[in-house]
């Protein structure tokens, strides 16, 4: 496969001056990224596709083995600061267990049992997507994982770097970033890493954007944990409304840090009004703002 090549060009690597080898390594990144560009139609369908799927109470699911297990792992964890996404409704099924988010656990890729196992202890459903991440696309575990999700119901993706691939084969909306050899040959933390994570970026974001947790361009649904956080929320009521900075603050206060109620409030909205329009729209500020 050809993630796993030696490239001729590079078969002398060690002996390079440092400033060359890390040239050569940086314009590989730069070609993991370029090569996301073909994939972007299907990272579009199953985007939509994904948004459909998670309108109602699906479970947002992924899996993966390794540096593919733990890059899945890290776009699950930032969902529900960045838009609200409810923590039990997303999360992930690694070769090794939750161990190997810090170490490499030995043969853990080849466990198919444990990928059965994961399945039935998430008890994933008709409900729920997956998301299957392999750069070789061959991964047992993942496979396995997509296979079994699949049957029960479950929506799913594949992404990996490897065409013609059993993942791919295995999920409804396959999506392949082909970012060739390593500069380090089978070193695929490295291109087909970066480009898996840009893949991520884009699907989830998508995602999140088709379900109403981004208006404008902002993350109106973000969590506001910390001082810095409630002050970003409040200039973006300010922004939105649009009004002055105390405005947006006692809105901001008035709806208890719900920023897309804010809004409404801060454009002189009575709450009990504002609730309703929220809720008929399903969340979506810009069709609130529309209705009223």
């Amino acid at each position: 496969m050809r993630t796993e090549d030696l490239s001729p060009r590079f078969e002398d690597l060690d002996a390079w001056p440092s400033l060359e080898a890390v040239h050569a390594m940086f314009e590989g990144q730069l070609s993991a990224v370029a090569a996301v560009r073909e994939a972007l139609p299907a990272i579009v369908k199953a985007g939509e596709a994904a948004a459909q799927r998670l309108a109602q109470d699906g479970r947002l699911i992924y899996a993966g083995a390794g540096t593919s297990g733990r890059i899945g792992a890290q776009d699950a964890a930032e969902l529900s600061p960045t838009f609200d996404w409810p923590e039990e409704r997303v999360a992930f099924a690694i070769a090794g267990g939750e161990r190997a988010l810090c170490a490499s656990v030995e043969n853990a890729e080849d466990d198919r049992e444990a990928a059965k196992r994961a399945l039935a202890d998430l008890a994933v459903g008709p409900h729920d997507l997956t998301i299957g991440l392999a750069a070789s696309g061959a991964t047992p575990y993942t496979v396995d994982f997509i296979l079994g999700a699949r049957s029960r119901g479950a929506l799913t993706i594949a992404i990996a770097n490897n065409r013609d691939t059993p993942l791919l084969a295995a999920a409804e909306h396959p999506i392949c970033v082909d970012t060739g050899p390593e500069v380090v040959a089978g070193s695929t933390r490295m291109k087909a890493g970066t480009a898996q994570k840009v893949v991520l970026n884009l699907l989830s974001t998508l995602t999140m954007i088709r379900l109403g947790r981004v208006y404008r361009g902002l993350m109106v649904d973000m969590r506001t944990h910390n001082a810095k956080l409630v002050r970003r929320a409040t200039n973006m009521v300010g922004h939105l409304a649009p009004c002055d900075e105390e405005t947006a603050k006692r809105a901001f206060d008035a709806a208890n840090g719900d920023l897309k109620l804010a809004v409404l409030l801060a454009r002189g909205i009575e709450i009990d009004t504002a609730r309703t329009l929220m809720r008929r729209s399903g969340g979506r500020l810009r069709s609130a703002l529309a209705e009223h």
